[in-house]
């Protein structure tokens, strides 16, 4: 009996000890990690959780920083990161030590959106040959699994890994080939998180307090006032359990590729988009960074009006007015049959244009042409576009298509376009005076109007009648 009161008290006093030592423990959340990559020429924010009142040292390349954990449990450093490269070893010394190695330093991303961001690379075009040929280890690859959070969440569930045949698989199509594109461009490592969920919509992926703060997402937040552990689609439940673990991870941007499931409030997309992405920068707390999204590419939708998906594009067209985004036109790259167009190699190449030019300095041409004014001549309005480069062109050397034209009043009616230098005429001769155009204004319009580097042209209207998705919330 007493042997036995013995071995119980040295089992009862064995067990606190190592209660006692996992509380101390220093721990990192998942994106902190060995294979990450650190953002290149930014202070690098590192935090986790230790004991309360535990003193932290963190070392990255005999660079020292230390902090102490809060009556929480939570710590944060700040550290300056080596040149852009590596491997370098990131050591955390607590009451325990925790050492990641394989550690790089490069551009970090976060590619967002639903499907087509999700989109992996074995469905993209040509798969068998993308994903043999997919060896870069200074591309480094971190998928946030998906979460469904009624409250803002400290951690997510994800791993770093080197991008390889094997593990490019399931990744991110668009989030991979644009990555490419600057690994190659720039000659530095690459790290790539994908946070993506398909079907969502932008609200889910906004903060609560960006949608209590304006009365016109009132109907989304009754939507979700009584939370489902099921539903992504309830407001701020990814941004809670998907996008502010990674808060505040030194980055240098965003891509985003999502749309489709707001098509049919096109009118409030117009101000939640934005808002989302202003949200995004608040919660990081970089500035304005760096935020590049796709326009949806043509696609029949069922029950749908023709011209909601062209409200949306309008909506996305708009955002533009943001600093620092940007955005790929995808209508010559689409299929009207299939929301998933495969083409995600080149989706990812005209992200990583607007990136290379307007993050990294490089002088090339990295937008079709966009919509910049229209002036009445007599019977025709002459369009003129941001973006020309060299010069417009037909893509297919054929008349351009998809312009309409109307007068003040009048019904739209197919026009006559026509290159002009860096303009287009467009008339038509069953409208003597003329008052607006609209260029692809249909959800299945395939334009071939291009820039002489072959990026196409974004839909858009000159006139401000009301939208069909108007007062749609």
């Amino acid at each position: 009996m007493k042997r036995a009161r013995v071995f119980g008290c040295c089992f009862l006093l064995s067990v606190l000890f190592v209660a006692a030592a996992a509380r101390a423990d220093v721990r990192l959340p998942s994106v902190i990690g060995e294979n990450m990559v650190l953002q290149q020429k930014q202070t690098a924010i590192l935090w986790g959780w230790a004991e309360s009142g535990e003193r932290i040292t963190v070392t990255l390349e005999g660079n020292t920083a230390d902090a102490t954990a809060d009556s929480a449990g939570r710590w944060r450093v700040e550290i300056q990161p080596p040149p852009a490269g590596g491997p370098y070893t990131l050591t955390f010394e607590g009451a325990n030590t925790v050492t990641l190695s394989n550690v790089m330093v490069g551009e970090v991303w976060i590619c967002s959106g639903q499907s087509n961001m999700a989109w992996p690379v074995a469905r993209a075009l040509n798969p068998e040959e993308e994903i043999a040929a997919a060896d870069y280890p200074n591309i480094r690859l971190f998928t946030v699994a998906r979460k469904i959070a009624d409250k803002p969440q400290d951690d997510c569930v994800g791993t770093w890994t080197p991008c390889t045949p094997q593990t490019i698989e399931q990744f991110s199509a668009v989030g991979y080939f644009f990555g490419r594109e600057l690994h190659k461009e720039l000659g530095v490592p690459v790290g790539l998180i994908n946070t993506s969920w398909g079907g969502t919509v932008a609200e889910a992926w906004t903060s609560r307090g960006t949608l209590a703060g304006d009365s016109d997402y009132s109907r989304i937040l009754q939507r979700a006032a009584t939370f489902n552990e099921s539903n992504p689609n309830q407001g701020s439940v990814l941004y809670n359990g998907m996008i502010k673990p990674l808060v505040p991870l030194a980055i240098r941007g965003a891509i985003w590729y999502q749309g489709e499931a707001n098509v049919r409030r096109a009118e409030q997309y117009a101000k939640l988009f934005p808002a989302m992405i202003t949200d995004w920068r608040k919660s990081w707390g970089q500035g304005d960074f760096p935020f590049l999204y796709v326009q949806l590419a043509p696609f029949r939708y069922a029950r749908s009006d023709p011209a909601e998906c062209a409200e949306l594009w309008e909506a996305q067209f708009k955002t533009l007015a943001l600093p620092n985004t940007g955005m790929a036109v995808t209508t010559d790259i689409g299929d009207v049959k299939d929301i998933h167009p495969r083409n995600k190699q080149e989706t990812g190449r005209r992200l990583a244009l607007w990136a290379l030019a307007t993050v990294y300095g490089k002088d090339l041409v990295y937008s079709g042409p966009l919509y910049e004014s229209m002036k009445v001549e007599g019977d025709s309005i002459r369009i003129s576009f941001q973006h020309v480069g060299s010069g417009l062109k037909s893509s297919d050397d054929k008349p351009l298509t998809r312009f309409t034209i109307a007068s003040e009043d009048g019904e739209f009616l197919e026009a006559t376009a026509t290159i002009d230098g860096d303009t287009v005429v467009v008339r038509s001769d069953q409208i003597a005076e003329p008052a607006h155009v609209r260029f692809a204004w249909t959800d299945t319009a395939e334009p071939n109007l291009v820039n002489d580097a072959g990026l196409p042209a974004s839909p858009f209207r000159t006139d401000r009648r009301k939208l069909v998705t108007a007062g749609e919330r």
